[in-house]
Order: C-alpha cells, then structure tokens, then sequence
C-alpha cells in the first residue's frame, strides 16, 4: 500500500520525467492507473535470491551506466516500472528510490520514472527488462494487461513505431520507448536524461 506521500513523490516524479520531453509536442497528462496492476513490485523471484537470469547475472560490479527511458501504458493509464527492478535485497532505500543493495544486474531501475540503467557494454532488450522484473511482455502481454483481440501490444522508440516482438527492442543508450496496450496515445519521441546517464 503506498502512502499518501509516497504516491505524490511518485506522482511528481512521473510528471516530471514525462515533462522533460527535450522535442516534440507538450506531453498529455496521464494518470498511474489505478490498483495493483498498475504498480507491480519491484522484485522477482529470481532478483529476491541473486539467481542467474538467463545470460544476466547480479554481480557487485561498478561498471558505468548509460540512460534508456521507458513508459508502459494500459488502456490510456501508467503502468508504473517501480524503482528497485534488478538490485537484490537486502536494498538501500529512500522513500521512493532504491539506491544499491545485496547485487544489481546489468539492466535495473533506482527510480520510478521510467529511467532504466544499462551497464554499459551490455546488449539488452526490452524482454530482459521485462525478464529481470519478472512481468510478461508479448505481443499480446504486458505485465499483468491482455492485449484487446486485433489489437496488439506496440512499440514506439524515438517517436516512431518499431514492428515485431516487443521482446526483440534494444535498450540503446538514450532512447525513449514507449510500449501501449489498448488506445492509442502519442508517443514521446524523445526524453532529457539527467548527467551521467
């Protein structure tokens, strides 16, 4: 359950990213959807226990990060991609945001904003994001949301749509992706990352 707080800091956070467009149109006010599938935890199974996740593996390692900015919505709402994706407990917290803890893999998120960290070197896609998480992504699947029948899951990178298994997008430094199920809604075409990212 989010505190009262928590949910304006995570409010804030998301507008903020949202409005930190760096082209393109003024972006469209979206709610976080409302209820648990909206907010999926932040941990798997797997990250709980520091266990390989297919070729990615939780390691102490330093290794500089570089920037990918992600939005996930359902039927016109925020999917929230929580702070916290890929860093085993036990975890540094602060409010909304997850500094460190046990071991990290090399895609994780430590805020709640759609910035998601990629060690750099590593070629990662969107489904070992997903993987890493441990939430479904298909072209029919995203997290907890079933595609609407002749209407399936898509993706937008820069802006533009990007055809195929939503799996298969790269996690390029500096893209914006944005991946929708259900209405449609204009996507970002790009995001201004904060400095070192």
């Amino acid at each position: 359950m989010w505190s009262s707080s928590t949910s304006l800091l995570l409010s804030a956070a998301i507008l903020a990213g949202c409005g930190a467009a760096a082209r393109g149109p003024a972006p469209i006010p979206v709610a976080i959807g409302s209820g648990p599938a909206y907010r999926p935890p932040s941990l798997s199974r797997a990250v709980s226990a520091a266990q390989p996740i297919g070729p990615l593996r939780c390691s102490g390692s330093r290794a500089r990060r570089l920037g990918v900015f992600v939005e996930l919505f359902a039927h016109r709402r925020v999917v929230l991609i929580p702070a916290g994706v890929g860093i085993a407990p036990p975890r540094v917290e602060s409010g909304a945001y997850v500094s460190g803890g046990r071991c990290s893999y090399p895609v994780r998120t430590q805020e709640p904003t759609g910035v998601i960290e990629v060690a750099a070197g590593t070629r990662a896609t969107l489904g070992d994001l997903f993987d890493v998480w441990g939430q479904p992504l298909s072209r029919t699947r995203l997290a907890a949301f079933r595609a609407p029948p002749g209407s399936p899951v898509r993706v937008y990178v820069n802006g533009r749509r990007r055809p195929g298994d939503p799996r298969s997008t790269p996690l390029d430094r500096h893209t914006a992706i944005v991946v929708e199920l259900g209405a449609y809604l204009p996507p970002h075409p790009a995001y201004r990352f904060p400095p070192g990212l």
